[in-house]
């Protein structure tokens, strides 16, 4: 009997009022959606001059060659609809494989000796036995500063054939002078050792900054197992440093199938046009000889050969972190 007695229910104040129904309260959803428009409107404010500036200095030039590879234009007058003559004639100028040969001869020799000259001295600048490194640093980082017009006439100074150091040395010691710049092989050697110097200092930049961020307690448990230098090299710090090794080799790639001014001020693509680049090849037919259309084709040519060699190698790296 007492557990069925309930309690009377309260009588309601004379001062309450009644309660209407509580209003909806706002989706979640809406309310994100309302935050994320608040927080992505400025950071698109920010970034509207660099898409300006990147639409008309890369995206309009890209679509205006690209419509010039498909027709006559030489820079004056109407620009003639030909279609696929350009690439036509292109894939059957032997000047054209030519240049891309020695494009690619180039390039092989650049990348390995820019990997080893920059991850060289980033080790020498990092580690602790290493004596003045803010000197050094300096030092090493001069090539970047300077002017790749400039570093062309710095290396002609020094391999040319009747007044460059090198062969002053050479005669010196009692060796006879060598043809730098006549002979197409030793032209694109000085060229190769040039364009390497001047990688060099940037690239060495990003390996000392991922030399630094590889954890010192890998090291002392090596140390602790007996490993010597090389195996604490070859088993912490190239795979540690292996996502900015892929970036300095894609872009050391990219560069040096790029390079002109280099090539230009050093050799001009000599002796006549045994080292003319794909971007001399491109000049050469655009600028000298005025036939925009035909240079325009050979543009997206190596603009396709650049992006086949960063898709492949992104494919080879995802598949190695994998």
């Amino acid at each position: 009997m007492v557990d069925s007695i309930r309690p009377p229910a309260k009588a309601p104040r004379t001062g309450d009022v009644p309660r209407g129904p509580e209003p909806a309260r706002p989706r979640q959803r809406n309310w994100r959606r309302r935050r994320l428009n608040r927080y992505t409107g400025a950071p698109l404010v920010l970034i509207s001059v660099n898409l300006l500036l990147f639409g008309t200095f890369f995206v309009w030039p890209a679509i205006t060659g690209l419509m010039y590879s498909f027709t006559s234009y030489t820079g004056v007058g109407p620009a003639p609809f030909v279609g696929l003559d350009n690439y036509q004639r292109l894939l059957q100028d032997e000047a054209f494989y030519s240049a891309l040969i020695r494009t690619l001869i180039f390039t092989a020799g650049v990348v390995p000796l820019t990997i080893v000259l920059s991850l060289a001295t980033a080790v020498l600048l990092v580690t602790p036995y290493t004596k003045g490194k803010a000197v050094a640093r300096v030092v090493f980082f001069l090539p970047w500063l300077i002017s790749p017009i400039i570093a062309g006439v710095i290396w002609r100074w020094l391999f040319g054939e009747n007044f460059g150091f090198v062969n002053y040395i050479i005669i010196s010691l009692g060796g006879s002078e060598l043809p730098w710049q006549s002979n197409a092989n030793l032209s694109l050697i000085v060229v190769i050792i040039a364009g390497a110097w001047a990688n060099t200092a940037f690239n060495m930049l990003l390996f000392v900054a991922a030399l630094k961020n590889v954890p010192t307690v890998y090291y002392e448990a090596a140390s602790l197992d007996g490993a010597g230098s090389w195996a604490k090299f070859r088993r912490i710090t190239l795979p540690a440093i292996a996502p900015t090794t892929f970036i300095v080799v894609l872009l050391t790639i990219l560069n040096s199938m790029k390079e002109y001014a280099l090539f230009k001020t050093l050799n001009d693509g000599g002796p006549g046009t045994a080292n003319n680049l794909l971007v001399q090849y491109i000049y050469t037919k655009g600028f000298e000889r005025a036939q925009i259309g035909y240079a325009s084709a050979a543009s997206f040519v190596l603009m396709l050969i650049l992006m086949i060699v960063a898709i492949v190698q992104l494919v080879m790296n995802r598949r190695k972190e994998s």
